[in-house]
């Protein structure tokens, strides 16, 4: 055994002894686990080249999980993978000319391999890659079943169009109204997409949030419901003389909208459509200022964030609508804030009671006309006031036969009107959208559609998949390469056999990852998407990842779920049965900023502190020059704020286990971690002692036979255990409720009691040691794997029990009593468990510090047994 802790040697000789048994290797059945299967998963990363702290942080939390079950005799799987396509990789592609599959490829080997140098416990034989055909395969096969079935559908749908780069770009890659990459002004096109049915689905995600997922956390469930976004209205029609050109009634004569506040109805002034709804459209043709207000209303995002944010416009169209109850005209405006894709592209505008409205009217000087009342406030059209769109407090007036309704009470009411007029219904509609799948880009699944002038789009034949992406494209930036690839565009119409092309749109990179989780436990199946084996495994017991995927990700998969679920491949409704959100990890930033306001960050390895004697922060400068820089905070770690801590270089200076310690011990997974490079260095101390005091009591260990357990004699080894065992105890709580930082607390703890131990048996010194080594174990392999192997402890700790809490270890012979004199603390006395209350009286009467409290006889002794005595005097 080496006298010094040597990081390198250490883990080096684990990760061999791991490697030749192939200790990670999950098999369905396992007969070693007498508890079953436990499916503990992290989010798959994305390669963008190497791994980061928030990597580290994320797979070491699966780790501890991983190895803290295997000792508990669970059959653990914790697999990983590759979310290899997407817009990263071609973007890296067109900043280095390489094809996104060289780069791709490239990365995930140096991540793998910065991996396997953490220890981590992942079954490699069960990885997937999700550019790799064996994967995307089913990708297409799920995509032509869901078209069978009428799940996925076309549709002309309205996208963020860059016309320079001539591409689709997505919502992140739109910067106040421009292309990220080519600062054109980004254009609201309609162009044919695929869709997936998730609204047929919206009724089961929304109950099931509440019925079968009690092992997520609360605000995750709550954003869950809200992106679903179950809302209880009424869908009504304002009537209107309006033709066309050929004298025939725009849209049969009604215009209709969606409200969930029916109750205001008497209060609209007027109603806003968007710029391609047919009156709009109607209304520009003989009005060229308006015309010109439509094309700029079709500029711009389309994301829902900017469309609530942006300065609100409008223009009115001339036409009027008739209001289904009163029968007064209402002007009709085009609105920038409206949307044709969002219900009918029409609402109704009623500035009183909702505060979009409120700032549109006050804007155009539209009416105002208050129709909702609340007890004890007063109404006003200066400033808008939040009580004034509360249904809860809402209290209709104004409103002729409705006055004096509730909101309930209102929406039945309007309902019913509505519905005897033959204008409208109650109905119930959700914010949730059905999910667009095309994207016009290179490097994803191809969808697998033949364009045919004559049959239309045509479903490849499932004996053709996978239809293969070419690997050897490069992105130049002026649209989707595939475009120009003949050798892929080409091919014959599977129904009339003439000459075709290729759909060239590929799919949404959150397909790749709905499933994902589900292929780890059906390795190497090539004639299904997932074998007998997914039964085994799923649902999942435990899910691991970031809070930024509580919504979309996390939805797609529920849904992709439920849709195989109802083809029959899975016996489950919901993938995840608990989910873990780690927190951010933060840092530490510097930047300067120089006369045009830009500014240039640079890394905390890079700058020196200057300290104050409490030490903190008092200024900074970089090393390089010696100029001062700006602390700029503790932000989440990120590129743009070149704040990063590279893992490599921690492992390779302190050693895998000190940066997984580190990690666990910083903050409770739930919460954001600080980096601190003192942290760090105290993290790699305490592992030296770790090695240090089993190398100074290798030989007593050795002596006493390297006993799992023991019993004590002498009062010091009764003192020890009894320690070393109630500090367990509470580790042995904390782990299970996955409070890592505290379990490694309280391996501290632990260790300095063995540290201070003295004169007690070898057998019990052995006995908790071997129980402070299992409990580090999942926090730090590598370390407690040579140790126990060194000391000569039996087996492997791989496969050692978890240390269970005796009892009797516990028990006390003698208990300290706190002492009170009426009622305030004055002492304490340490008397015989068995002691009667006789006994302890006089013992707490007897107290040299207590007497100077007491004089004469007390008026009363109260004992309370176990824990205190309350003299009154």
């Amino acid at each position: 055994m080496q006298d010094k802790y040597s990081p390198a040697d250490v883990e080096k000789a684990a990760q061999s002894h791991w490697k030749a048994i192939d200790a990670y290797k999950a098999v369905e059945n396992d007969p070693r686990f007498p508890k079953g299967k436990y499916y503990a998963c992290s989010m798959l990363p994305y390669p963008s080249g190497k791994l980061h702290m928030g990597h580290v942080r994320n797979y070491t939390i699966n780790d501890v999980m991983y190895r803290y079950l295997r000792m508990n005799g669970y059959n653990v799987l914790m697999p990983m993978g590759w979310d290899a396509f997407g817009m990263p990789a071609e973007n890296a592609a067109m900043a280095n000319n390489v094809p996104p599959a060289q780069w791709t490829y490239s990365n995930i080997a140096h991540m793998r391999s910065q991996m396997e140098l953490m220890g981590l416990a992942i079954d490699w034989s069960r990885e997937m890659t999700a550019c790799k055909p064996e994967y995307y395969k089913w990708n297409q096969w799920m995509f032509l079943k869901m078209l069978e079935k009428g799940i996925i559908y076309k549709k002309t749908g309205t996208v963020n169009w860059d016309p320079i780069d001539q591409t689709v770009l997505a919502n992140e890659q739109v910067i106040d109204g421009k292309g990220w990459r080519s600062g054109a002004v980004i254009e609201k096109r309609e162009i044919p997409m695929y869709y997936a049915r998730i609204t047929d689905y919206a009724e089961e995600l929304l109950e099931h949030v509440d019925s079968k997922l009690p092992g997520w956390p609360e605000r995750v469930r709550i954003m869950q419901s809200n992106w679903i976004g179950k809302s209880t209205g009424v869908r009504f029609a304002f009537p209107h003389e309006i033709k066309d050109a050929d004298g025939n009634l725009i849209s049969d004569g009604k215009m209709y909208v969606f409200t969930t506040r029916p109750d205001t109805v008497m209060g609209v002034t007027f109603c806003a459509v968007a710029a391609e709804h047919p009156l709009a459209v109607l209304a520009a043709q003989t009005n060229p200022e308006l015309a010109a207000f439509n094309a700029e209303c079709k500029l711009g995002s389309v994301i829902e964030a900017d469309m609530a944010t942006m300065e609100k416009k409008g223009m009115p169209t001339g036409l009027f609508v008739t209001h289904p109850l009163t029968g007064d005209k209402v002007e009709v405006w085009v609105g920038n804030y409206v949307l044709m894709t969002y219900g009918d592209g029409a609402v109704m505008g009623v500035p009183a009671h909702d505060e979009r409205d409120f700032a549109f009217a006050k804007k155009y000087k539209l009416p105002i006309k208050q129709v909702i009342k609340a007890e004890g406030q007063q109404f006003s059209t200066d400033a808008w006031q939040e009580w004034y769109g509360d249904k809860e407090v809402s209290i209709v007036t104004n409103s002729g036969k409705y006055d004096g309704l509730r909101y309930a009470e209102a929406v039945d009411a309007v309902a019913a009107d509505m519905a005897a007029k033959g204008l409208g219904e109650k109905k119930i509609t959700f914010r949730l959208r059905d999910w667009g799948i095309s994207r016009q880009r290179y490097w994803g699944t191809p969808i697998p559609m033949i364009n045919c002038a004559d049959c239309g789009s045509v479903p490849v034949p499932e004996k053709d998949l996978p239809v293969v992406l070419p690997e050897d494209c490069v992105p130049d930036g002026s649209g989707n390469p595939l475009n120009k690839y003949e050798a892929f565009l080409k091919c014959d119409c599977p129904q009339c056999g003439k000459p075709a092309r290729r759909e060239t749109d590929t799919m949404d990179t959150f397909v790749d990852s709905s499933w994902y989780y589900m292929r780890y436990t059906s390795p190497g199946s090539n004639d299904a998407m997932v074998d007998s084996r997914n039964d085994y495994w799923m649902p999942m017991d435990q899910y691991i990842g970031g809070i930024e995927h509580a919504v979309l990700h996390l939805l797609y998969a529920r849904f992709w779920t439920k849709v195989m679920r109802d083809f029959g491949l899975v016996k489950f409704d919901e993938p995840f049965t608990n989910l873990l959100t780690q927190g951010m990890v933060l840092n530490e930033t510097y930047y300067r900023e120089d006369a045009a306001g830009k500014k240039t960050w640079f890394n905390p390895a890079d700058v020196d502190l200057t300290l104050d004697d409490k030490g903190r922060p008092q200024g900074a400068v970089l090393k390089d020059d010696g100029q001062p820089v700006q602390i700029g905070g503790t932000e989440k770690m990120s590129k743009s704020k070149n704040n990063g801590i590279d893992p490599q270089a921690q492992i390779e200076q302190y050693g895998a286990d000190t940066a997984r310690l580190f990690t666990m011990f910083a903050s409770p997974p739930e919460q954001t971690l600080e980096w601190s490079g003192s942290g760090v260095e105290g993290a790699n101390r305490f592992l030296k002692r770790v090695w240090n005091f089993g190398y100074a009591q290798r030989e007593a260990i050795a002596a006493a036979g390297s006993p799992l357990s023991a019993a004590a004699t002498s009062d010091a080894g009764k003192t020890l255990r009894r320690e070393v065992h109630k500090v367990l105890q509470q580790a042995d709580y904390d782990v299970k409720r996955i409070q890592y930082n505290t379990v490694v607390s309280a391996c501290m703890k632990m260790l300095n009691t063995l540290e201070s131990a003295k004169d007690v048996e070898a057998a019990v010194l052995s006995e908790g040691y071997a129980i402070f080594l299992r409990l580090l174990n999942p926090v730090a392999p590598h370390i407690t794997h040579v140790l126990w192997k060194e000391l000569g402890y039996a087996g492997d700790i791989l496969d050692a029990q978890w240390p269970q809490v005796d009892p009797a270890a516990l028990e006390q012979s003698e208990i300290e009593m706190m002492i009170q004199v009426n009622g305030k603390l004055r002492g304490s006395v340490v008397v015989p468990k068995s002691a009667d209350k006789a006994a302890i009286e006089a013992a707490a009467l007897a107290n040299e510090a207590v007497q100077k409290f007491i004089e004469g006889t007390p008026k009363k002794v109260i004992v309370v047994p176990g824990k205190l005595v309350n003299i009154v005097v």
